[in-house]
């Protein structure tokens, strides 16, 4: 039997006033023929709210709508839904592709926020209480992330009315001034700090697949692996499919046709030497 299709998505944010994604059907065109589909992080809002019931119901109907469309599902965690799945990275083709949601890259986890101060001395008390040996592990480091991100409430409820919530998530990102020079240098940053990541970590890792800072995009630094970062599902940058099949990844631009997202043009492809599939548990 020929391996399958394995897709990996990001940032869908299904339910936050950012995002594009109002119904989850508008999916099914992504997800025809995908024998295992991975979320790469910030696929709902799970965190403390105001509307805690919204946030639960986007949560199960997420799980249910994928259940019911794909043999098999991924959920890695991000910083919107830190507890959604205990899994916060994955390791594909036989190790060669490494996908992790990607604030990890970031001392502060969301450095463009308003929250990223209150994060960084969070962050640096959770690493305190590590063992002095096991500061360097990528577990624990992960860990310290989900737990920081847990603790932090959703600015943009959303019980708020539509103007408001888009009055509030405009003023969060362009206000301050230098917000825009933050949100600038994250991604300036992100594909040498993913590589380093790779380097440390996931050595025999050629391709390294995030999320996070919804630049979408592929890099070749000058040392380590392929970066990918797959964009979001919000404006306006959008987002991109990473297919693992036959020996293969590709990189695909997802497009919106006929009030639905589907799998689009081809913007990169490299080749696997090993299984493109995850072996059966």
């Amino acid at each position: 039997m020929a391996p399958g299709l394995t897709r990996i998505l990001s940032d869908l944010h299904y339910g936050d006033h950012a995002g594009r994604l109002r119904r989850l059907e508008e999916l099914n065109p992504m997800l025809r023929g995908v024998d295992h589909l991975v979320l790469n992080g910030d696929s709902v809002d799970t965190r403390p709210s105001a509307q805690p019931h919204h946030s639960a119901r986007c949560r199960a109907e997420l799980l249910a709508f994928c259940a019911e469309r794909v043999p098999r599902l991924s959920l890695i965690t991000g910083n919107h839904d830190p507890d959604l799945s205990s899994c916060h990275h994955l390791d594909l083709a036989s190790g060669e592709v490494f996908v992790v949601h990607g604030d990890i890259l970031y001392p502060s986890l969301v450095p463009w926020s308003r929250d990223a101060p209150m994060v960084r001395r969070r962050l640096r008390e959770e690493f305190r209480r590590d063992a002095p040996g096991s500061r360097g592990s990528l577990g624990r480091r992960a860990a310290a992330f989900r737990r920081v991100s847990a603790s932090i409430p959703q600015r943009h409820p959303a019980g708020l009315p539509a103007w408001q919530a888009l009055l509030s998530i405009l003023a969060d990102t362009v206000w301050p001034p230098h917000r825009a020079a933050l949100i600038l240098h994250s991604w300036l940053v992100l594909p040498a700090r993913a590589a380093r990541l790779g380097a440390r970590h996931r050595h025999a890792a050629r391709f390294i697949v995030t999320g996070h800072t919804h630049y979408p995009g592929c890099w070749r630094p000058r040392n380590g692996a392929v970066v990918i970062n797959t964009g979001s599902f919000t404006r306006p940058l959008g987002a991109l499919a990473v297919d693992l099949k036959e020996g293969a990844l590709r990189v695909r631009q997802v497009e919106w046709r006929n009030a639905h997202y589907h799998p689009g043009s081809l913007r990169a492809e490299f080749a696997l030497a090993g299984p493109t599939h995850l072996p059966e548990r």
